[in-house]
């Protein structure tokens, strides 16, 4: 309920009699304060006018009047600054450390927002607020949109700031890492962020002239050759990761558990790390291009180079198949641009302070068709049809870190929905 209460008092819900203080006075909100999430009273820089009197500072909001000394504000100096005690119940007075007695509002939570609250919490369709979707003004569905495209946005730059750290600050080849975790679409992403984590790659920058070499390496640290090779060319790949591995002193290959089942043979990571090779050989300093680009045809055109010859017949080592040239489709194009650039453009942007890096990030993300997946689907069947990948990126930001969580209280939608007297 105390939840209920803060955005009640937040957006000032509670309009069915005049506000006044426990003991007679009349209370005016000017600003009911921004929402504190660290420790500390519940809102602050409030402005409130009490019998007349104008107070700045804080605001704490409880169930009942007596949660103030059950918390033990009465002997916390962070509370000394609380002008306003907000309760639904005012069993008690109460008091700051010196024993000065803090002015008390009861607040009514009105019942269709107490129903609506309710509906929300118990929804089991997706998304919740689906009824309501369809009367919230467009221009406060793009304002949310917008900001929680940035959001995420932000949210993947700590991510990459992450991988920055473990690898002594090199955007090159943290940006590869990236790509490959990328490149394992969804079913490979942690074993192909684990595997690109371990390549050796100031070895591999000495022979990227040779894409043979650059695939030894790769597939040799990536435990997809067998000792006996099924082919000749798994035999030679052994054999020049044989040389290579003495020559450097590189150690024994993990087990990554690549996954295969129910998979496109398109998606094999066999096919993958064939194209992530071909990828650091034709292109050395990756991000550098990536940074030089000026349109999404030309990043996409960086990682549509294909294969070696030998995987336009293969998918696995050994086993003859057709596929043609192995290039990235369009589609799957589009998501390294989504999940791997983006991030990249608007992350250096912000730790090197180049504005115009976040900027690009941001008309990229716009420029970019809408990704299709049953969180963007879901939105669609509720009356909001993405326009770009930025809008499909704030739905999945939404639905994740929203939706699921059910954090309506904190969504612009779910306040649309709880203050509406009746929804359809």
């Amino acid at each position: 309920m105390e939840y209920l209460l803060h955005y009640v008092w937040k957006h000032l819900l509670d309009r069915t009699r005049p506000m006044e203080t426990t003991d007679g006075r009349s209370v005016r909100v000017i600003d009911p304060g921004l929402r504190n999430s660290d420790a500390g009273p519940d809102f602050f820089n409030a402005k409130v006018e009490i019998g007349g009197t104008m107070w700045a500072g804080c605001v704490e909001v409880h169930d009942r009047s007596s949660d103030w000394y059950a918390h033990g504000h009465d002997r916390d100096r962070a509370y000394d600054s609380v002008v306003l005690h907000v309760c639904k119940v005012a069993d008690r007075p109460v008091v700051r450390q010196d024993g000065e007695e803090v002015p008390q509002l009861v607040l009514e939570v009105p019942p269709h927002v107490r129903q609506n609250y309710d509906t929300l919490r118990s929804a089991e369709m997706s998304p919740a607020c689906y009824a309501a979707i369809a009367g919230i003004p467009s221009i406060v569905k793009r304002s949310w949109l917008s900001a929680l495209a940035v959001e995420r946005l932000r949210g993947k730059t700590e991510l990459v700031a992450e991988r920055l750290a473990r690898f002594g600050g090199n955007w090159e080849d943290v940006f590869f890492v990236s790509l490959a975790r990328n490149f394992g679409f969804g079913v490979n992403g942690d074993s192909f962020e684990r595997w690109a984590s371990m390549l050796p790659y100031r070895a591999i920058d000495k022979h990227r002239d040779s894409l043979r070499q650059v695939e030894s390496f790769m597939f040799g640290t990536s435990g997809l050759l067998r000792r006996e090779g099924r082919d000749d060319y798994e035999k030679d790949l052994l054999r020049e990761y044989g040389y290579l591995k003495h020559k450097f002193g590189l150690p024994d290959t993990p087990d990554f558990s690549w996954k295969l089942l129910r998979m496109r043979p398109s998606n094999f990571p066999h096919v993958r790390i064939a194209q992530l090779a071909r990828i650091y050989h034709s292109s050395p300093s990756l991000f550098s291009r990536v940074l030089d680009c000026t349109s999404a045809d030309e990043l996409r055109g960086l990682f549509k180079c294909g294969t070696s010859d030998y995987w336009h017949t293969h998918s696995t080592f050994g086993h003859v198949s057709r596929g043609g040239e192995r290039l990235l489709s369009d589609r799957s194009a589009d998501l390294v641009l989504i999940n791997t650039v983006v991030p990249f453009l608007y992350a250096y942007g912000s730790y090197t302070g180049d504005s115009s890096s976040c900027t690009k990030a941001l008309a990229l993300l716009e420029s970019v068709g809408a990704e299709d997946n049953y969180m963007v689907r879901n939105w669609e069947r509720a009356g909001l049809a993405p326009e770009n990948a930025a809008d499909s990126q704030a739905l999945i930001q939404l639905t994740r870190e929203y939706c699921q969580k059910k954090k309506c209280f904190f969504c612009r939608f779910g306040y649309e929905y709880l203050k509406c007297e009746r929804i359809l």
